[in-house]
């Protein structure tokens, strides 16, 4: 077994973990979000982003476009949920429905490298 591997998978994992925990929920109701759910599936993708730069193949920059552009989806959920707390005091629903429909796209491109993920294991001969 490798090492490496195993870690790289577990934050692919984790970062789609996260992600649809912190989305699940009704939608535009602020109570059913928490910001450190964001704020780690931020940083859990940061990681996720961060691994998969050593890889050269074809396969892996499929992967990493697909990383980045979670990180993009989840930093600006947690720009807008920063810029609307210190200007508005409080989230309103359309503001939470913004943030909530960002990290469900984020989580639609963490799928996505969940998937890239399987399939390159099972390309893996022994």
């Amino acid at each position: 077994m490798n090492f490496e591997k195993v870690v790289f998978a577990f934050f692919i994992i984790l970062a789609l973990s996260l992600n649809f925990s912190f989305f699940i929920g009704d939608l535009a109701d602020p109570a059913h979000h928490h910001v450190l759910e964001l704020a780690a599936a931020l940083v859990a993708s940061l990681i996720c982003t961060i691994m998969k730069f050593g890889d050269r193949t074809q396969f892996g920059s499929t992967v990493l476009a697909s990383s980045l552009v979670v990180d993009l989806l989840l930093i600006a959920a947690a720009i807008t949920w920063g810029v609307a707390s210190q200007s508005q005091g409080s989230l309103s629903t359309s503001t939470m429905a913004t943030i909530t429909s960002l990290a469900g796209g984020a989580l639609v491109a963490n799928l996505l490298s969940v998937v890239l993920l399987i399939i390159e294991t099972g390309q893996i001969r022994k």
